[in-house]
């Protein structure tokens, strides 16, 4: 938050596995931007993830602190945190054996705090980052009654990092890459390229291991308003079921700090 020195709110909105019964559905709205003539940056977010029965719901805020390293390296530092509510619809499921104490007929949820912390090392032409999501590692109790407690949030640790090769004064292509890793699941790998023309019109594609091949398309409408597209290839044997996944971003900028907004390659979770 706050890396670049204008204000910027993002939508994000991710169909998963079209085609699968209650399949994810993701939706998110973040607002950042830095604090003037400060090393700072403030940021906030709220998302909901539905996936059948169970869903997830969040508020945080964030605060970034960059220290200058060199002429041309930077160091961001940030934390969030806020709230996350879980929830399970219990007159959407189907039990094998009627009268399982863990699950009723009803809405069950629970409130709980969370946090993440993250490094973003970056440059005028690479990047690397860091972050833990779900820090804390909250236990979801249910029951007041409930003992041991069984559900947990569980920590998940990422890296990524790009660079970008400009081609001429219009061109570039910016290869990345992103790792994922929450135990027990296997670490599972995003490797893509972007090619843009002049920040204003953006395509690429990744792959994902074990799970999908990615394409992206984006267009920066003027300095304030962008907007992008990714459909995901499924490679795994849900292929068989679905139909892919659809994600749309659309991100306006305002006032800048410094001087006029350039607008930059935008960057989506493809």
């Amino acid at each position: 938050t706050g890396t670049r020195d204008y204000y910027e709110a993002k939508v994000n909105n991710r169909y998963q596995w079209i085609g699968i019964d209650d399949a994810p559905r993701t939706y998110i709205l973040s607002v950042h931007g830095p604090f003037k003539e400060k090393n700072m940056g403030l940021g906030g977010a709220v998302f909901s993830d539905v996936t059948g029965p169970t869903s997830r719901t969040g508020a945080y805020l964030s605060y970034a602190y960059h220290l200058k390293l060199t002429q041309d390296l930077k160091l961001s530092m940030g934390i969030s945190g806020g709230v996350l509510q879980f929830k399970i619809d219990g007159t959407k499921i189907n039990l094998r054996e009627d009268g399982d104490p863990a699950l009723t007929e009803g809405v069950q949820s629970v409130v709980t705090p969370d946090a993440t912390f993250g490094l973003h090392l970056f440059h005028e032409k690479w990047y690397f980052g860091l972050s833990a999501p779900q820090l804390i590692g909250q236990n979801l109790k249910f029951f007041e009654a409930q003992d041991p407690i069984l559900s947990r949030l569980a920590r998940h640790y990422m890296a990524m990092g790009g660079y970008r090769f400009d081609i001429g004064d219009d061109f570039s292509i910016e290869p990345s890459f992103l790792v994922k890793y929450v135990a027990p699941v296997p670490v599972q790998v995003d490797i893509g390229a972007k090619f843009a023309y002049r920040d204003i019109v953006w395509l690429g594609g990744a792959y994902r291991t074990n799970d999908a091949i990615s394409a992206v398309l984006g267009l920066t409408i003027n300095k304030y308003l962008s907007i992008g597209y990714s459909y995901d290839f499924t490679t795994s044997n849900l292929q068989n079921y679905s139909e892919g996944t659809h994600e749309i971003m659309i991100a306006a900028r305002f006032k800048s700090l410094k001087k006029p907004v350039e607008a930059p390659v935008e960057e989506m979770e493809v």
